[in-house]
């Protein structure tokens, strides 16, 4: 059930995001009225009109608001998911062995080899001037 809501609030995100792009690009901007301001039209203020909103202005306020609720509903759903375990030996539990089993009570000892017992090959050897 978790995946559903996830996947369904994850599939609202999306196309909430992309709506606001597209009204937000298609709304008209209150910095292209500044040239009026100064001289090259008429206008009522330096960033025209102020307290009129229109469709577009609404409509990417209200997808805003999803937007953010959607934001926050993944973050408290992704949080609420099970923890996978850390390790892939984490929820094998296996019998201890004795520790007699595991550490012998002798250690062989093999001895250090002398320059006795290891063979040179005489005709691979450099030969260094003194």
């Amino acid at each position: 059930m978790g995946g559903t809501i996830f996947n369904l609030m994850l599939l609202v995100q999306v196309l909430t995001g992309l709506g606001m792009i597209g009204l937000i690009l298609m709304q008209h901007g209150k910095g292209a009225d500044m040239g009026a301001a100064f001289g090259s039209g008429a206008s009522g203020s330096l960033f025209g009109a102020s307290g009129s909103a229109n469709f577009l202005s609404r409509a990417t306020a209200v997808l805003a608001t999803v937007f953010f609720i959607t934001t926050l509903g993944l973050a408290y759903v992704a949080s609420q998911a099970p923890r996978a375990p850390s390790s892939v030996m984490e929820g094998i539990s296996a019998p201890a062995a004795p520790v007699s089993d595991v550490i012998p009570d002798t250690v062989p000892v093999v001895p250090a080899p002398t320059p006795e017992t290891v063979p040179v090959e005489k005709e691979n050897v450099i030969q260094i001037p003194e």
